[in-house]
Formats: structure tokens, sequence, C-alpha cells
């Protein structure tokens, strides 16, 4: 009775504690591993939804039919056309190097970053601006052009830097036009979309 007293008085063992911390690094190890996925998650859904935005607005500049102000002499006739935006002259932001691990803020002055283009160029012409600072990137790319309503592609795109190591992740969503109607790409591509 004796001997049972003194072994259920005394503490834990040293391997007894030593397997208790082992699975409390285990579980904690994972608990990071899983923190670090949903916080990537969470960072590449703003490119996710921001080419979902700009490939829908080029959609819907192509439905959005144009036509030449002319002035028409009596009984002639002017047609309607589709056409995309002109490709935007520059990304925003300009250089990679201003995502870098960090956020960038976008300039609201009206000949600086989204607010550059016409009304049948670049970000003017797609109407997608972003007011709020963001992880990525953006670009937008197509055949277009001012003289003639021979288009046939768009490309938005996105690269991001989230880790800061100077490898960039790739996202991007692309338009192509069959029969007269714009199509756009059912998924947006990822190449690295970690980084």
């Amino acid at each position: 009775m004796t001997l049972l007293k003194k072994r259920s008085s005394r503490g834990f063992t040293l391997v007894e504690l030593m397997i208790v911390v082992a699975i409390i690094g285990i579980l904690a190890a994972l608990a990071i591993v899983g923190v670090k996925k949903y916080m990537t998650s969470a960072k590449t859904s703003e490119a996710r939804n921001s080419l979902g935005t700009m490939s829908q607005q080029a959609a819907g500049v192509w439905n959005g039919e144009k036509m030449k102000a002319a002035i028409l002499d009596d009984g002639a006739t002017i047609g309607s056309s589709h056409t995309l935006c002109v490709k935007a002259d520059n990304t925003v932001p300009a250089a990679a190097a201003s995502i870098k691990g960090m956020k960038y803020q976008s300039s609201s002055k009206p000949t600086e970053d989204f607010h550059v283009g016409t009304s049948t160029k670049g970000w003017k012409c797609l109407g997608f601006a972003m007011d709020s600072p963001q992880y990525f990137m953006y670009g937008y790319d197509s055949d277009a052009d001012d003289t003639a309503n021979t288009a046939t592609w768009f490309k938005a795109t996105a690269q991001g830097d989230l880790n800061g190591d100077g490898n960039l992740s790739s996202f991007m969503r692309e338009g192509k036009v069959f029969n007269g109607e714009i199509r756009l790409s059912p998924a947006i591509e990822e190449i690295n979309g970690d980084e």
C-alpha cells in the first residue's frame, strides 16, 4: 500500500514530458503551415478578383458596340462595330520592385497609374482602377488598335512577389473573339501562385 501511495504521488517522468513537448511542437508546426497557406490564399484572391473584373470589363467594352461620330448625308448609313481596348502603355505599378514583399498604393493623379489612357486605349477604356493598396502589378494587353476593327484577343495579367524573394508569381486571364463574340477563358492561369 505504501508503495502504491509513493508511485501515485510522484510527478511525470522525463520521457512523458518529452513526448508532450514533441506533440505540441508537431501541432505548432502544422498550425504555422496552415496559417501560411491561408495568408497566401487571402493575398492571391486579390489577383483573382481583379483579373475577373478586368476581363468582364474588357468583354463589356466589346459588347458595347461603337460607331464613328460622323455626320451622315441623307440616306447614308453607318454600321456599328465591336472593338477591344487598345493595350495599356503601363503596368501598375511600373516596376516589380514596388510590390516586392509589400503593398503598393496607386496614384490618384489623373495622369498616373490606372488613370492613363483614352476612351479607346488602356486603363481609361477598360474602366479598371484600384483605390486600396495592392499586392500585385497589373497589366492589360490586346491586339486592338485605333485604326481598324481587327481585334481578336486580350490578356489581363497580375504579377506578385508576396514573400519578397525576387521570384514573381503570375496570374493571367485571356479573352478571344470567335465568330463576332468574345469568349473568356474559364479559369485563371497561375504560375508560382505561392511566390
